[in-house]
This record gives C-alpha cells, sequence and structure tokens, in this order.
C-alpha cells in the first residue's frame, strides 16, 4: 500500500508523458484530432499529480523532476512541432528571399524557450500564486489551439497564409515564456471573493468565450486570459 501511495503521482506524470509523446508523433503525422486528445488527457494527469502528491503528501524530488520532464514533451516539444509544421508549407522563403534552411525549424525555438522556461520555473520560490511570464501548458493551448482551430474550420487563415506572422507569433510566444510579466495562477488564496476577483473574471469571460465560438475560442481564451492577468497585475502576487 505504501509503494502505492508513495508512487501513485509518480505514475501520473508519467501518464503525462506517454500522453504527450503519442500526441507528437500524431501531430507529425498530421492526425490532429488524436493530438487533441492527447494534449486533453496530459494537462489532466498534469493537473492530478500534483493534486495526488499534495493529498497523500508524497511530495518529492524525484517527483518535481519528473514533471518538468514529461511537461517538456507535452507542453514543449508539441508546440515547438506545431509552429514547425505551421511553418512546413513555405520552405526557405521568407519574405521573399531564400534561405540555406527550411524556415520550418524556427518553430522549435518555441521549444528551446519552453525548456528553458521550465528550468527557471523549478528554480524560482515565488511563482506560488501567480507566473512569471506564459506558462508552458497555456502557451500550448494558445498555439496548438490555433492551428487545430485553423485546420478542423479554417479560422485565423490570415496567420497560417502568413510566414512572417507565423515567424512573429513564434518569437513573441518565445519570449512569453520567460518575460517577467504576471500570468494568473489558478490557486485561491482564501475564499473571500477580494483575494479572487480576477478569477471569477477569467472563469465567467472564458465560459462565455468558449460557449460562443467553442473550438475557435480555445486559443482566444489563452488570449484572454493574457489580457486579465495584464489588468489585474497588482493583484497577482
Amino acid at each position: 500500500m505504501d509503494f502505492i501511495k508513495n508512487n501513485l503521482a509518480n505514475a501520473l506524470t508519467l501518464a503525462n508523458l506517454f500522453a504527450g509523446c503519442v500526441g507528437a508523433i500524431h501531430l507529425i503525422l498530421g492526425d490532429y484530432q488524436t493530438t487533441a486528445i492527447c494534449l486533453i488527457l496530459s494537462s489532466i494527469f498534469d493537473f492530478f499529480d500534483g493534486f495526488v502528491a499534495r493529498a497523500v503528501k508524497s511530495n518529492s524530488n524525484l517527483g518535481l523532476q519528473l514533471d518538468s520532464l514529461a511537461d517538456m514533451v507535452s507542453f514543449g516539444v508539441i508546440p515547438g512541432l506545431t509552429m514547425y509544421k505551421a511553418l512546413e508549407p513555405f520552405g526557405a522563403e521568407l519574405l521573399g528571399m531564400h534561405f540555406p534552411f527550411e524556415i520550418k525549424y524556427l518553430g522549435l525555438i518555441v521549444t528551446v524557450f519552453s525548456c528553458l522556461r521550465l528550468a527557471i520555473f523549478n528554480l524560482d520560490e515565488e511563482q506560488r500564486y501567480y507566473f512569471k511570464g506564459l506558462n508552458t501548458p497555456t502557451n500550448t493551448v494558445l498555439l496548438f489551439g490555433l492551428y487545430y482551430a485553423f485546420k478542423e474550420t479554417g479560422s485565423f487563415s490570415f496567420l497560417f497564409d502568413n510566414e512572417l506572422l507565423l515567424v512573429l507569433l513564434t518569437l513573441l510566444t518565445s519570449w512569453l515564456l520567460i518575460s517577467p510579466i504576471k500570468m494568473m495562477a489558478m490557486k485561491f488564496k482564501s475564499k473571500q471573493l477580494k483575494d479572487n476577483y480576477p478569477k471569477v473574471v477569467l472563469l465567467v469571460g472564458g465560459i462565455a468565450i468558449l460557449a460562443i465560438f467553442q473550438i475557435v475560442g480555445i486559443p482566444m481564451l489563452v488570449i484572454y486570459y493574457m489580457v486579465v492577468s495584464l489588468i489585474f497585475q497588482a493583484q497577482l502576487k
């Protein structure tokens, strides 16, 4: 029984990693629906591994390292591959110039900065009730959500038909991952409304966005999250 108790959270973390690996493979193959399902599963496992660890008091340094390594695949490799796939149709052309390499490889800059962000997060003890910069799961939802909506509905074609905008999106989100901008964490300090007002605004607005826009609303929800975080910067501490 103690073995199960001590390793249940780690098993969930490894399930996150497994789902991320499967999702990355299917993304390369162009099976975006399976990748979406895998990302949902990874997010669920990622949430519950920490929840279970706290509940059964099985937090450990091993669990901390496993969590970052699993997230590196699910929320580091997959968003990088998403931008890789988005830039793939443009070959080696950018702004009318021919480069000695295909520009799709620039998409992997997101993966590099995701790794840097995860390492910084592990060393930063301040990020309890807020994040510094955009966390990797949210960045993944933004990038894959945009690409998935484009593939499923044709939305955001202005973005995916323009290689310059895609490169700029890659650079912007890479910077956001390590930026000093405070982003809201969904941990509640207390039961008082005044301490959680930004979260209530995010929750109500987020439900409305998803209800109205559905699949297209997924990346829009991330943008809304960033806007709300910017508005309530003073309360994020």
